[in-house]
């Protein structure tokens, strides 16, 4: 039995998002408990030269809708970036997985092979399809993932490893 492109990548986003989605709940109840201002955890980095939060969350919806609209060569949904608050996060995370479960398996299989371009301002990465989930989508979502789970955790919301795990089965 052969595992499809498919398999190995819109369940796996859906779940890390909808596993970030449940820590910022967290992050929220935390927030609310320590009467914190709304904006300081989003702003909140492990340290000054990487992204705050905020910003971790974006690419990891960035990278999953993209993900989904390239392999299936449909056009990538446009956000602003522009998200402050944890509730406003969680929306942006709302709307990528509406996105992602409107994308059908038949057409992400559909992009094994198709090339995929990725440009970026020091250089560009060209990909099959499949290269692509392996070689960047997931390591880079993963990345992100974690990078958010681990601010928070640094903030001292009360988040542990099954809580990144999410319902797994």
């Amino acid at each position: 039995m052969s595992v499809s492109l498919y398999d190995v990548s819109l369940p796996a986003l859906t779940l890390g998002l909808t596993n970030l989605s449940a820590i910022l709940d967290k992050a929220a109840a935390h927030a609310d408990a320590k009467k914190l201002d709304p904006k300081v955890l989003p702003d909140a980095r492990l340290i000054a030269d990487m992204f705050p939060l905020k910003r971790q969350v974006q690419i990891a919806c960035d990278t999953a809708k993209g993900a989904a609209a390239r392999l299936a060569g449909i056009e990538i949904p446009k956000h602003e970036d522009n998200e402050s608050t944890l509730a406003e996060l969680k929306s942006r995370i709302a709307v990528t997985l509406a996105f992602i479960s409107s994308v059908k398996a038949e057409q992400v299989n559909a992009g094994d092979s198709r090339e995929v371009v990725l440009k970026f301002p020091s250089v560009t990465l060209k990909f099959t399809g499949r290269d692509y989930v392996s070689k960047f989508v997931l390591p880079n979502f993963y990345f992100h993932i974690t990078a958010a789970y681990a601010i928070l955790r640094k903030n001292g919301v009360d988040v542990g490893k099954n809580d990144y795990l999410g319902q797994i089965q």
